[in-house]
């Protein structure tokens, strides 16, 4: 059993919209197949991944650093004996050799892409969806069968008035969403009120409406803002400050209230520790949004849930970013408390299998073998050009 061969390849996700702090006028992401010796169904295992919005794609990293370690392994030193399968851990291992500690930029997202892919041929040889696999060896007890998720959007756009706001979220909750995320922060404070009670039309209960900063605001503002919306009740107050300003979090939560959401930009178990440690985050009612995509993939990922096990939180105030599949295995397999969702941008990674339709904000899972990509039609199309 071995790995015969790695392709990665970026692929443009530009569209015209923008949030409080970038456009994605020139977003791309980066796609990877692993391709296996394996053998099923007549044709060999191949594991597919991608790295989520918001960081480029990664094939520079990949080929000038990553993959080249991976070439030069022993395959042998790349087996889980015990389970006749690939490990995970120890390719992670290889990936990250001769890497020194900290700094956790971009090659996070280089490795999670390519963790992604190597969880999807691993849950395709052992011949089981990944969220039973991950129930099985790390979870505890039975999967969850439906996951919560909520409908990401919202976001500035040119010419669009708040009508037009208006019928993205009705559209969201005609899919069958009952909660809803906007982007707010690039306008004066008077105008993102207007559109939040635009909204509030449409959504009803402040309950079921989050808002998103992406890391915009400074100390004082962030206070002002939330001082602001208070009075909404809102589902959760997302990443005001810039993700690794400790100390702002830290004091908002003395004048916040109400939950807060962040972590979609950290990007380890340490930096996922420090905002613990030191950003006044409340396990109570807070959010964090790390996405394993981004953050050195699932491996890092099952360290972080640990850590946060033994600082007193549950996995349930986890809701991940990046609105994909991965993540929606995780928390199904995982007991995490949900998933993002991108209806409407990001085409073809956001979203999930065909066929399987949000009910009462709320999706299941496909019983298909690895991360379910091939239930997926569109998004399965492009990663299979991998191949050809």
């Amino acid at each position: 059993m071995r790995i015969v061969e790695i392709r990665e390849r970026s692929v443009s996700i530009a569209s015209d919209i923008a949030n409080a702090y970038i456009d994605f006028s020139r977003m791309t992401c980066s796609t990877v197949a692993v391709i296996t010796d394996v053998v099923r169904d007549g044709k060999p295992v191949v594991g597919f991944g991608f790295n989520s919005n918001g960081r480029y794609g990664q094939g520079s990293l990949m080929r000038e650093r990553i993959l080249p370690r991976l070439e030069a392994a022993d395959p042998d030193s790349l087996i889980d004996e015990a389970n006749d399968n690939l490990d995970p851990f120890r390719i992670w291992d290889v990936m990250m050799s001769n890497e020194k500690p900290g700094g956790h930029g971009e090659r996070s997202v280089a490795v999670g892409t390519l963790d992604m892919a190597v969880w999807d041929a691993v849950a395709k040889i052992a011949g089981q969806p990944l969220w039973r696999l991950l129930a099985e060896r790390y979870g505890e007890g039975p999967p969850d069968d439906r996951v919560w998720v909520y409908a990401a959007g919202g976001y500035y756009h040119p010419g669009k008035g708040l009508d037009a706001l208006k019928e993205e979220m009705r559209s969201y909750r005609e899919r069958g969403y009952r909660t809803v995320k906007m982007k707010v922060g690039s306008v004066p404070l008077a105008e993102d009120l207007k559109r939040i009670e635009a909204v509030l039309e449409v959504v009803g209960d402040g309950e079921n409406l989050c808002v998103d900063v992406n890391g915009r605001f400074d100390l004082e503002t962030a206070i002002a803002f939330g001082e602001a919306i208070a009075p909404y009740g809102l589902r959760w107050y997302e990443e005001p400050g810039d993700p690794l300003d400790y100390a702002l979090q830290a004091e908002l939560s003395q004048h916040y209230a109400g939950p807060m959401a962040t972590g979609e930009n950290l990007f380890s178990m340490q930096d996922a520790r420090n905002l613990i440690r030191y950003g006044g985050m409340r396990p109570d009612r807070d959010v964090l949004q790390f996405d394993c995509a981004l953050s050195y993939g699932l491996v890092e990922y099952l360290r972080t849930l640990e850590m946060l096990a033994a600082h007193g939180w549950s996995s349930r105030r986890v809701v991940p970013h990046g609105g994909h599949q991965m993540s929606l295995n995780i928390a199904a397999g995982l007991h995490l408390g949900g998933n993002e969702s991108y209806p409407d941008v990001f085409k073809p990674f956001g979203g999930f299998a065909d066929g399987i339709a949000v009910e009462d904000g709320h999706v299941g899972l496909p019983d298909v073998p690895g991360v379910g990509f091939e239930a997926k039609s569109d998004l399965h199309a492009v990663l299979r050009t991998l191949l050809d």
